[in-house]
């Protein structure tokens, strides 16, 4: 039996909390009280609440980009999965996009998990050690457009179903891309 990690429980405790306020008023002792941990505890584990934040999203991202290395798990599943993860999250999600700071700090961090990720994917396909540039620009392009259109459907500006959201990532995906993932 896997038992949770005092990150896991705390990261639990946070999520727990902003089903019911927004981020911006959460606080370190608010989520130590939650969960029954010390202040010692949280801070040995995290800088602070937005390091917890990133920590939680890279863990949820990295189980469905995690999967790559199975012989049957496409591309086009992993768009559909981060689709998935998005809209059963869609709550928090807009809780951390809108209560943290302003819009930009939590899509940033989006940002940079998912050009970190994407970079993964392709070096692992392709067998080399690194990427030449243009292909680290594709990425970062990629990445970048994916990302900002997901805060926007998660805020509500697109009413769109999952489905329709991970077609739109599989169409924009960039051509010299292609022979790397799909």
């Amino acid at each position: 039996m896997k038992r949770k990690t005092a990150r896991e429980i705390l990261a639990e405790s946070f999520r727990e909390l902003a089903g019911s306020r927004p981020v911006d008023k959460i606080t370190v002792p608010n989520i130590i009280e939650n969960c029954g941990y010390s202040k010692t505890t949280f801070y040995r584990l995290f800088k602070d609440k937005y390091d917890l934040m990133a920590w939680d999203y890279a863990q949820r991202l990295q189980a469905i980009v995690g999967q790559t290395e199975k012989e049957d798990y496409e591309w086009k599943q992993i768009l559909w999965d981060v689709a998935l993860l998005y809209n059963e999250q869609k709550d928090y999600l807009r809780n951390l996009l809108l209560h943290t700071s302003g819009y930009g700090s939590f899509s940033r961090h989006m940002k940079q998990l998912h050009i970190e990720s994407l970079t993964k994917c392709v070096l692992d396909a392709s067998g080399l050690k690194e990427l030449d540039v243009k292909t680290e620009m594709y990425i970062r392009t990629y990445c970048q457009g994916t990302v900002d259109l997901s805060c926007d459907w998660i805020l509500g500006v697109f009413q769109v179903t999952p489905e329709e959201l991970a077609a739109v990532f599989e169409d924009c995906l960039p051509v010299p891309l292609h022979k790397y993932l799909l």
